[in-house]
């Protein structure tokens, strides 16, 4: 299953895409996902698509999604744009699910009732990146299915039900259902389980109790047949309690045996190296993964000395992080220490890319800024400062080298330190910073008067930010 990057804009800059193009399709969207305040723009498999902030001034509005779209192209952008909301609401755990839709030249927001959405805080960035690409058909059938099924799940559960059911009836034949369910049944876990021992220790046959009490009894209503009735309370809360069994089964079938993941599956799993690996000699790169130690920068080839501009996504990078040289200057089993080292060599940024275990790691305490060199500008102490703060304070670092995509480090979890406001500490920094520059200033000034000779402007610049 491919899990491509996903580029994103935020705010100002998804808007400027949107302004960048005539013809656009927007749907309505009913969604268990925490959405965000902002616009936001990204770049999935190959199509554009804008995540309509919830925020418009001092009004909230619909959540919905604008993707570009000529008229004449309506059906085909409405499959994608179904498509899109499917995996977006399996990546992310809950459901989005298309509530209507609108054409216009300009990008017009559709307007719809909105009950069921949650936003998120506006310090915090939307994200889904990494989201798994779908190509096989039956595999985005199974999806739409999921999609309905978890959408009504607090709505309308007999229907819920069906939907869930739909998920897995609609990949096999009829035999082969049955036995996938058996085979699966004691695979589930929590509340699905603990409703499968139940109808066991009952004597009921499960996989054909699903079928004939859930499945039919729900999208049938024949004379004297099995019906879910509505009226009746046993009936529904029966379908309530299998509703997690059938929830369970289809979930673990679109995981398990489709291969789609979901974002917690994804964070635990990815290699974070990945987009490096081809920068490496295939040997240089089976030895590390094996977790043997190779200890010579020649054998990195061109990972080593190339350039890497380091960010806190999804910001781009400031001036003194461009184009960064990378150097390999420590080892050890599977992994190699890199030293980051602005084109002015005042600030230098230590990383241990561990491809044995797929993780890249900021080590914090151990880059800082220098003045061996150059003298450090007051922009290289605000970005800086800006850096270290913000990666205690959980912001996603990327590595990025062109021609690949970019590499993101582990979030950093602090220990014995308590973060502080990054922007707090930049003002601190600065003034910090400019304080040392000015006595420096005046002490050399005072050093000039008395020597007679003419006042330098320099200073010792700061090797890390305020803390």
């Amino acid at each position: 299953m491919q899990t491509p990057y996903v580029p994103h804009l935020h705010g100002d800059a998804a808007q400027a895409k949107l302004r960048s193009k005539q013809g656009w399709l927007t749907v309505g969207v009913a969604s268990s996902i925490p959405w965000p305040q902002e616009d936001v723009w990204v770049l999935y498999d190959g199509h554009e698509y804008v995540l309509r902030g919830k925020k418009a001034g001092e009004e909230n509005q619909s959540p919905c999604i604008s993707t570009p779209c000529s008229r004449g192209d309506l059906d085909v952008a409405k499959t994608r744009a179904y498509l899109f909301a499917s995996v977006l609401g399996w990546f992310k755990g809950g459901h989005v699910d298309v509530t209507g839709s609108v054409w216009g030249s300009g990008p017009v927001r559709y307007g719809s009732r909105d009950t069921f959405t949650t936003t998120l805080d506006g310090t915090k960035f939307f994200d889904c990146n990494y989201m798994p690409v779908i190509r096989d058909d039956q595999v985005r059938k199974a999806l739409a299915f999921m999609r309905e099924g978890r959408r009504l799940r607090h709505i309308h559960e007999p229907y819920s039900f069906l939907s869930f059911f739909k998920v897995v009836e609609s990949q096999f034949n009829s035999k082969d259902r049955v036995a996938w369910i058996g085979a699966n049944l004691d695979l589930l876990d929590g509340d699905a389980a603990k409703r499968v021992v139940e109808l066991k220790g009952q004597g009921v046959d499960v996989s054909k109790h699903l079928f004939d009490s859930g499945r039919c009894a729900v999208a049938h209503a024949s004379l004297n047949g099995a019906i879910v009735d509505p009226d009746i309370p046993a009936d529904r809360r029966r379908i309530a309690e299998d509703l997690d069994v059938i929830a369970g089964l289809a979930s673990r079938y679109i995981k398990v045996e489709a291969g789609v993941p979901d974002e917690m599956e994804l964070y635990e799993k990815r290699d974070r190296t990945t987009p490096w690996h081809s920068l490496l000699p295939a040997e240089t790169l089976a030895r590390l993964q094996a977790g043997e130690e190779v200890d010579d920068p020649a054998a990195l080839g061109p990972l080593e000395n190339n350039k890497v501009s380091v960010r806190l996504w999804p910001d781009e990078a400031p001036e003194c992080m461009r184009n960064m040289k990378l150097a390999a200057e420590a080892y050890e089993p599977g992994v190699v220490f890199f030293l980051a080292v602005s084109e002015r060599e005042t600030l230098v940024l230590r990383f241990a890319v561990d491809f044995a275990n797929g993780r890249v790691h900021t080590l914090l305490e151990e880059g800082g800024l220098t003045q061996q060199f150059n003298e450090v500008t007051e922009a290289e102490v605000e970005h800086f400062t800006r850096y270290f703060h913000s990666v205690i304070g959980n912001r996603l670092v990327e590595l990025c080298v062109d021609g690949v995509d970019p590499v993101p480090c582990e979030v950093v979890i602090p220990m014995n330190i308590i973060p502080q406001a990054p922007e707090k500490m930049v003002a601190m920094a600065l003034e910090q910073f400019r304080q040392r520059k000015a006595q420096a200033a005046a002490a050399a000034a005072t050093a000039g008067a008395a020597d007679g000779v003419p006042a330098s402007s320099g200073a010792d610049g700061p090797e890390g930010p305020a803390k």
